[in-house]
């Protein structure tokens, strides 16, 4: 009799044995494998997006705020109001800007020679004097008084106040400082030799400086290989001479580049002797007695300096002294010395206000990185989305229940349906070619209006919008169908009475996906004019606008600094939208799904 208690053969091999299990630890090797694949998937996904996103948050958060200058402002009658008619149109045409400028002056008499004055000036705002115009005007009875006015600060100011051009360093000092001042010309020294550390790191700047210029003697240098392999190899007198030149070019290069480096080698390396301070070296400042010098010469044991803020105090064997470093040269920064020095004395005054930049969400483009907002842009976005959607919506639904629920079913509708799914691939630029030929060319549509937008975007959101609301419909069981035309309806009420109110979740997610994307679509408007410089808000479809997305891109290719941050928050603005409309596209299909 057979023992049937042991598997053999071929099942035997299939129950159990070493091949069987060896099998089944591979299928769940492989199984972990791509779980440990998928996980893996996912936060390399999760990274990149955190990573995005905390870029773009972190660029954003310098338009968080803006800074202000309190200053007091004498609102002279002769000069606003000579007539002294109380006009507000009168007084909004007197000259608020030298008023800005007289209020600057007096408050930094300091500032003397022609060019630092206009540094000086460059701290506030251009629309400071607008706002300040503006309040006088509605309120005429300040007039012939002082008033305490916060002057909207320049975007350098607030960039400096931000730290965006590194912030003064404090060393550390021990000794006691003494100070002769003569012809604006100061002589420093310490007790306790403060200035050689200081030194020592102008010596090291200067060693890096001799460095990099052996680094482009050291490519100058190959150049001169180069052109003496041209000159050995020439093959008529005319190259000869051509390569020639230029292995002397190269070659009085290299040398100069050399001879400026040992220079600087030397004079970090010597031991006596002042060091002279450039531009090109960080900017030194002492402040004491109420005053501010910069360094302009520097040894261990003394210093030179050019009196910025003119001392009211001791300065002979005083304590009370600051050696402050700036972070940057000031050939290497947008503000200059003056500016910094200004700036410091109002922040220590504590006439600088920091305060939420409500002005960004309500106010219209600009050239003055301060002054930008985005409301233009988000107005233009409304009305673009509008005319978009109330072409786009009736159109891409008419289309999709005719071809799904009458149209019959030959070539012709094949070939519609077959361009459809095409269309919805085609580059969005290609939407913009054509409305900048047809619409704008051909119809005369306004040149930059979001009409012109509005139908573009509608032409590219159509063929999303007829594919979401053709599968919503075909989701609809054919038994709401057959239920209705039992009960007497036509074909067209079954369709709109019965199937499209039950299609109409899927339909409207499908929509809002197809604008949502419209949204950010930037090309198909830049090729119809929506990049143009736009300050007035739009108040309707054929009024010049521009959009979220187009407004990035301006900004984004500005020089000045400040828009880096505008930039990135009108990105997190876009952003928030895109979400919104998406998290609105989540709900409707969760709460109108139905189950069949």
């Amino acid at each position: 009799m057979a023992d049937i208690s042991t598997p053999s053969g071929h099942y035997g091999s299939l129950l159990g044995g070493k091949a069987a299990s060896k099998s089944l630890r591979r299928r769940r090797n492989a199984e972990l494998r791509l779980k440990a694949y998928g996980i893996l998937a996912i936060l390399i996904a999760g990274a990149a997006l955190f990573t995005l996103l905390g870029s773009v948050i972190y660029q954003a958060s310098g338009a968080v705020t803006e800074s202000y200058i309190g200053m007091t402002v004498d609102l002279d009658t002769e000069k606003l109001d000579p007539d002294g008619a109380r006009d507000p149109k009168t007084i909004l045409r007197a000259d608020f800007g030298g008023l800005v400028k007289d209020t600057l002056r007096d408050r930094f008499p300091w500032v003397t020679s022609r060019s630092a004055k206009r540094e000086l000036y460059d701290i506030v705002s251009s629309g400071a004097s607008f706002e300040l115009a503006e309040m006088v005007s509605n309120e005429p009875a300040l007039l012939g008084k002082s008033i305490e006015f916060p002057l909207l600060a320049s975007d350098v100011a607030d960039l400096y106040f931000k730290g965006s051009f590194g912030r003064l360093e404090t060393v550390e000092t021990r000794g006691l400082l003494t100070a002769f001042i003569s012809d604006g010309v100061a002589t420093i020294s310490s007790s306790a030799n403060d200035f050689s550390g200081v030194l020592s790191g102008v010596k090291d700047q200067l060693l890096e400086d001799a460095a990099l210029l052996r680094r482009q003697a050291a490519r100058q240098n190959n150049a001169v290989h180069v052109f003496e392999r041209r000159v050995d190899n020439a093959e008529t007198e005319d190259a000869r001479a051509q390569a020639q030149a230029q292995l002397d070019n190269a070659t009085t290069t290299r040398d100069q580049l050399l001879s400026q480096a040992e220079a600087l080698e030397a004079r970090a390396g010597g031991t006596l002797g002042a060091e002279a301070l450039d531009p090109e070296n960080r900017s030194i400042f002492v402040r004491a007695g109420g005053g501010w010098m910069k360094l302009t010469e520097l040894d261990a044991t003394f210093a030179k300096a050019e009196v910025m803020v003119p001392p009211t105090g001791n300065l002979e064997n005083t304590g009370d002294w600051t050696l402050l470093i700036s972070d940057l040269p000031q050939a290497a920064r947008k503000i200059s010395d003056v500016q910094i020095v200004a700036l410091e004395e109002l922040d220590a005054a504590g006439a600088v206000d920091h305060v939420f930049n409500w002005r960004f969400f309500t106010s219209g483009d600009s050239r003055e990185p301060e002054l930008a907002g985005i409301w233009g842009a988000v107005v233009g976005s409304f009305w673009t989305m509008l005319v978009t959607f109330l072409l786009a919506f009736p159109i891409g639904v008419s289309a999709a229940i005719y071809l799904e629920e009458f149209a019959p079913k030959n070539r012709f509708t094949d070939f519609i349906e077959v361009n459809i799914n095409n269309l919805a691939a085609v580059p969005s630029i290609v939407f913009g070619l054509l409305g900048l030929a047809v619409f704008l060319g051909f119809f005369g549509v306004p040149r930059s209006a979001p009409l012109a937008g509005g139908i573009v975007l509608a032409l590219m959101t159509l063929p999303t919008i007829i594919i979401a609301a053709r599968a919503a419909i075909k989701a609809v069981p054919p038994s709401i169908r057959d239920a209705a035309l039992g009960v007497g309806a036509s074909k067209m009420q079954a369709s709109f009475h019965h199937v499209l109110p039950l299609a109409m979740p899927g339909i409207l997610t499908g929509t809002i996906i197809g604008m949502a994307q419209a949204l950010g679509e930037t090309a198909p408007l830049i090729m119809i004019g929506m990049v143009a410089f736009i300050v007035d808000i739009p108040s309707g479809i054929t009024d010049s606008a521009s959009v979220l997305p187009v407004q990035v891109f301006r900004w984004s290719d500005f020089p000045e600094r400040a828009f880096e941050a505008r930039t990135g928050a009108a990105i997190c603005v876009l952003l928030v939208f895109l979400v919104v409309m998406n998290a609105i596209a989540i709900v409707l299909r969760r709460r109108f799904e139905r189950r069949w």
